[in-house]
């Protein structure tokens, strides 16, 4: 039996429960034994325009996206607009077949960039400008389509029920449109019914009438339509298999790893993983972690960093999330959390700018901008998460990073991961220690909270202990803290702050800095949400008998010189893949490295990438028909 590779993409209007039909698909298969991953892209408004979904799924692992969709199912017209060319041949479209006769210019949310490029397509091969023609060129491609009648379907489910109800709620449709995909596969309908089930456990009705809807259109899908050719019957499920979203990562991480205090100013995507946290604010994880996290919205990001500062100087694990615009405010105060030695940690969701720029769209675009965060020369940590999976792992380490150095940590993220859903393995909080560093619990007299020490790291005082008073300013200081301008002190202790670099660099262990996936003549370097479709499109060419390196660094600043030196001592051409117009990592390895790259891949269109699209340019690169610089642009 052949491997199973399969895609479905839902689109339909923001707010029309896009995101609630993949979560129905996704958590079916899921059960079912398949891995899973999908990513959501969506406008910048509360309702209305194009919202999709995309979904793969296989019976072996799997870490992104591909280009190929193998079925879409759609219940209005821009989805078939916008993704109808990405449907492969011996692939499906579901469609509500009122929507036929639909016209580009009766669909106002098709930008007129877009819509130009569509008319251009459907001119050349004469082709009328309405659904009915994208349907006639996929159908031509080999592409079966499958017209449903939405309304039909609710009125006769409506009459047979005897749920009047039914007949109006077009927020079924996308149940209607999941039900009919799992029809076609066949997939076991006991599945659909048990998970609409567990989602509307708390909601009795909804669940009833959700699981009517689900199994009418899955028996109607199977009665009328022939085999499909794409078969998810199910396949072994693996032990210890978890479904998780993005943002759930970092946030399930926090509170395994001690974080007490979260306050934050909502901005997407960071919005979504403090929302977790409040939701689950008071969780008992493990006999000796028991707590809660205090979760507070505060009045804007500046507000937000100074309540996390407060709360890590009483010598709680504190933290806030924030994007790239709310980032930006909040450097002058990690300044101040430099210069007074004080542990914090900040989760960066990166999107695109700049400014407001695509502010629910993927990029990697603020890593120069945490590398040298904040005026002045202060140690700090920049650390990247690759994937979901590593980001509750990463969490825990950047907590401690920040306790064993009294650092800020800016912990890296992005949309594409938090929007992401996958499978993977349920996260061990045993593998996640607690190290508090020179956290003290009693203090002797005397006490000189930036005392000189051999390491070059004082210990620290928890607000309110007997004896341990200090003072904090943000002017420079002596050991005590009191304010000073003499220039031999000062210098003293910068030197003492800045030799953190390399202590940092000393201490961490090498496997946490940078992960090796080998090297080889032709070597990838990159780091954050490139990982994933970087190792499937290593896959797919190593199954040509084409071998290619990838080194991952997670270390970002201070910058494992060194090391990364050493794991590229033999590779003769160097390839740098990542998400931002200026290669960013680029420019810090040239720096760091002091070599030069041979080629750069790169995508910032607002779209993560596919492994389809980095497999294509690593093939061009190979055969020498690349340029120099690649960029990609799959995605609508």
């Amino acid at each position: 039996m052949s491997a199973v590779d399969f895609t479905w993409l839902i689109g339909g209007p923001q707010g029309s429960g896009v995101e609630s039909g993949a979560n129905i698909f996704s958590r079916v298969c899921a059960e079912m034994g398949y891995q899973v991953f999908g990513k959501r892209e969506f406008y910048s408004n509360i309702k209305g325009d194009h919202s999709y979904f995309t979904l793969r799924i296989a019976d072996h692992k799997i870490h992104s996206n591909v280009n190929d969709v193998t079925l879409m199912v759609s219940f209005d017209a821009e989805t078939i607009f916008r993704h109808f060319e990405e449907v492969i041949s011996g692939g499906g479209i579901i469609y509500d077949s009122d929507l036929e006769k639909t016209k580009t210019d009766d669909v106002h949310t098709l930008d007129s960039p877009f819509k130009e490029r569509l008319h251009k397509e459907l001119e050349s091969k004469n082709k009328p400008f309405t659904i009915a023609g994208v349907l006639e060129i996929a159908k031509e491609k080999g592409v079966t389509l499958f017209p449903v009648s939405f309304k039909s379907i609710l009125a006769t489910l409506a009459e047979e029920t005897e749920n009047p109800r039914l007949r109006g709620l077009v927020r079924m449709f996308n149940v209607i449109g999941v039900s009919l995909s799992l029809g076609l596969v066949k997939m076991p309908p006991d599945s659909l019914q048990k998970t609409i089930g567990a989602i509307f456990a708390k909601k009795q009705t909804i669940a009833e009438l959700n699981q009517q809807t689900a199994t009418y259109s899955y028996n109607y899908a199977t009665a009328k339509f022939e085999n499909f050719g794409h078969l998810l019957i199910g396949t072994k499920k693996e032990t210890g298999t978890l479904l998780v979203q993005g943002h759930q990562g970092t946030a399930l991480g926090k509170m395994a790893c001690g974080c007490r205090f979260q306050p934050y100013y909502p901005i997407t995507p960071a919005s979504d993983e403090s929302v977790f946290l409040e939701s689950n604010e008071i969780l008992e994880i493990i006999d000796d972690r028991p707590g809660s996290t205090a979760v507070i919205q505060t009045e804007d990001e500046i507000c937000a960093m100074g309540m996390a500062i407060g709360g890590s100087l009483t010598g709680t694990r504190s933290a806030t999330c924030t994007s790239g615009p709310g980032f930006a405010l909040m450097t002058e105060m990690i300044g101040w959390a430099g210069i007074n030695e004080v542990p914090i940690v900040i989760t960066n969701y990166q999107r695109s700018g700049p400014s407001t720029g695509l502010p629910t769209r993927h990029g990697q675009d603020d890593l120069l901008f945490s590398v040298y965060a904040g005026h002045g020369d202060f140690p700090k940590i920049v650390y990247a998460s690759g994937d979901i999976e590593e980001s509750f792992y990463d969490t825990g380490n950047c907590f401690n990073y920040a306790d064993i150095f009294q650092v800020p940590v800016i912990h890296l993220m992005d949309k594409f991961l938090a929007s992401s859903v996958i499978t993977c393995k349920r996260f061990d909080t045993q593998r996640i220690p607690i190290n508090r560093g020179k956290l003290l619990e009693t203090v002797d007299d005397g006490y000189r909270r930036f005392e000189f020490t051999d390491d070059g790291v004082s210990p620290r005082s928890r607000l309110g202990i007997d004896n341990g008073i200090f003072w904090s300013t943000g002017d420079e200081s002596d050991e005590t803290g009191h304010i000073t301008e003499d220039p031999v002190l000062r210098v003293k202790m910068m030197d003492k702050r800045m030799s953190r670099l390399d202590l940092i660099l000393k201490n961490i262990p090498e496997e946490e800095q940078v992960l090796s996936f080998g090297t080889a003549d032709h070597t990838i370097i990159s780091w954050g949400s490139a990982k994933g479709p970087i190792l499937d499109a290593i896959d797919m060419l190593k199954k040509e008998g084409i071998s290619i390196g990838f080194i991952q660094v997670k270390l970002l600043h201070p910058f494992p010189t060194d090391y990364v030196k050493s794991l590229l001592k033999d590779t003769k051409t160097i390839i740098d893949i990542e998400a931002n117009h200026s290669a960013q990592f680029g420019k810090l390895f040239n720096q760091n490295i002091q070599r030069d790259i041979d080629y750069f891949i790169l995508k910032y269109s607002g779209r993560a990438m596919t492994s389809t699209e980095i497999y294509d340019s690593l093939k061009k690169i190979i055969e020498n028909k690349a340029d120099k610089r690649e960029v990609l642009m799959h995605g609508a």
